[in-house]
């Protein structure tokens, strides 16, 4: 088996790959006072809840966008499982090649994803990531990375106007029945909603100008993606677990 781990700024999400099935997807909250012990032990009791035994582990393979949490998460999981972790970063094979002006400066969840669509999605392809912060990434009919856009997250942005704004309550992230909200609560649900949807529809449109041909395939990924996509009116398909298969594709090609 291998142990998957995306490590965001909000969650850790943790995948375990039985040959190609997954057999379990958890997450953690991303905490960056915890020791290497804490994460053992988070990992350890997950692992154990869905009935696997760390030795049935072959290898891990991280993807980390939070440097200080980084080292304490590869000891934790090479103490649970007694081998040190795959680390997606320089000198690692990916079979991607990153065509932007500092390919260091791409986070190893977008080169994650743009692994696993390169590999199981038609080129070129439109990746929009719902997480933290809203990213859009590029990968062109040769499967290499173009670059992308990242704007607030749908949290964050909720955040920032609740508390920023005196009269503007906390909400729950629902789909209101119409874009014209009547009271105070539809209106901001329709403006996150409704507005980060066509968002990603107009920057979809703008990127297709830019390279005067239509995107083959749209890929959605990240937690909120179900929620948002589903009001967009560009075709996409949903894949919750992209980044955890392309560190499964990332291991299999750093294995030997």
């Amino acid at each position: 088996m291998l142990l998957t781990i995306d490590i965001g700024n909000t969650n850790i999400t943790i995948g375990a790959f039985k040959e190609d099935e997954l057999m379990f997807v958890a997450r953690l909250s991303t905490d960056r006072s915890k020791t290497a012990d804490q994460y053992a032990v988070d990992f350890y009791n997950i692992i154990k809840l869905y009935s696997v035994l760390p030795e049935d582990f072959e290898g891990a393979a991280v993807s980390c966008v939070v440097p200080e949490v980084s080292q304490s998460i590869c000891n934790a999981v090479a103490r649970i499982i007694k081998k040190a972790p795959l680390v997606l970063g320089p000198g690692v094979k990916t079979g991607v090649n990153i065509l932007i002006d500092d390919p260091a400066q791409v986070g190893a969840d977008l080169v994650a994803a743009a692994i696993a669509a390169a590999k199981c999605y038609p080129l070129p392809c439109l990746i929009v990531d719902l997480g933290t912060a809203t990213k859009i990434s590029l990968v062109d009919k040769n499967g290499a990375f173009r670059g992308c856009t990242i704007a607030p997250g749908i949290r964050i942005s909720l955040e920032a106007l609740s508390s920023t704004a005196s009269q503007l309550p906390a909400i729950s992230l629902n789909t209101p029945r119409r874009a014209i909200g009547t009271n105070t609560i539809d209106a901001m649900q329709s403006g996150i909603v409704y507005g980060t949807a066509s968002m990603i529809d107009g920057m979809c449109d703008r990127i297709e100008s830019e390279l005067d041909s239509p995107v083959a395939s749209i890929i959605a990924t990240g937690g909120l993606s179900a929620d948002i996509i589903k009001n967009c009116k560009r075709e996409m398909i949903h894949d919750a677990n992209l980044i955890l298969n392309g560190l499964k594709i990332l291991y299999g090609k750093n294995k030997f």
